[in-house]
């Protein structure tokens, strides 16, 4: 009787041993991760004059990490572009904002982490859409340069729902005010892929002191093309101001 009393007396307190262990490996600490984006949608502006670029806006965006919570000491803050960049880190402890800029175009899954004192880390997925949008202008030219534009994501992401084009040739009456009328012009737009194929073209006469826009859009996007205008008839030098926009799915 005696015996059978000390091996239960053992077995309760061998129970209560691992018990015990077992609740601790269950409890441990919590991060509580809550990033306010100032954003989720960009757009990268590229202007060219004559041919050459004046003028790059990239895109920053702040993440903003104050409503993140944690049982123990948080240490570090991140965001991850996912495009081959080191990750942006700050110190938890004495700032909460992080802000990335963006060079490309393209739909980015960011990921943001923090992590505590006990190195647990937890993270989480914010889209992040970045559209580009390129401006070009020449003046009073008789032999439009070529644009060309690449719609190719360079992070690896989904690849653009479209190309919007706007391009406006301008003939410019020089001598209207000695009441002399200038000559008409005839051009022609090509939008040509990699192949050197035309996917689209439009052709205008546009009179002295006229000016006509072609507005398309383009759904090829997956390989770099070429928008061009050539000069088909007219001796008068002609002004262009286009516009090429890259779009993802909002």
């Amino acid at each position: 009787m005696e015996r059978a009393k000390t091996v239960w007396v053992l077995f309760l307190f061998l129970f209560s041993s691992l018990a015990g262990c077992l609740s601790g490996e269950l409890s441990e600490s919590t991060i509580s991760l809550v990033v306010d984006a100032e954003t989720e949608n960009g757009t990268l502006v590229e202007s060219y004059a004559e041919g050459e670029k004046i003028s790059t806006t990239n895109v920053f965006i702040d993440f903003d990490f104050s409503q993140t919570s944690a049982e123990n000491t948080l240490i570090t803050y991140g965001i991850d572009t996912n495009d081959g960049r080191a990750p942006v880190t700050i110190n938890a402890d004495s700032d909460s904002i992080i802000e990335v800029e963006f060079l490309h175009h393209g739909i980015y899954a960011v990921s943001a982490f923090a992590i505590d004192e006990d190195n647990l880390r937890r993270n989480m997925t914010i889209l992040i859409q970045i559209d580009l949008k390129i401006e070009w202008v020449e003046s009073g030219t008789h032999e439009p340069q070529t644009l060309t534009y690449d719609p190719i994501p360079v992070n690896g992401g989904p690849s653009p729902k479209y190309v919007e084009i706007s391009s406006l040739v301008e003939n410019p009456s020089l001598l209207e005010d000695l009441g002399s009328g200038g000559q008409s012009v005839q051009v022609t737009w090509n939008i040509v892929d990699g192949q050197n194929d035309v996917c689209q073209k439009k052709t205008a006469q546009i009179n002295d002191g006229d000016s006509d826009n072609w507005y398309t859009i383009h759904f090829n996007t997956i390989q770099v093309h070429e928008l061009t205008i050539t000069y088909d008839e007219g001796q008068d030098n002609i002004n262009i101001d286009q516009t090429i926009s890259i779009i993802y799915d909002s």
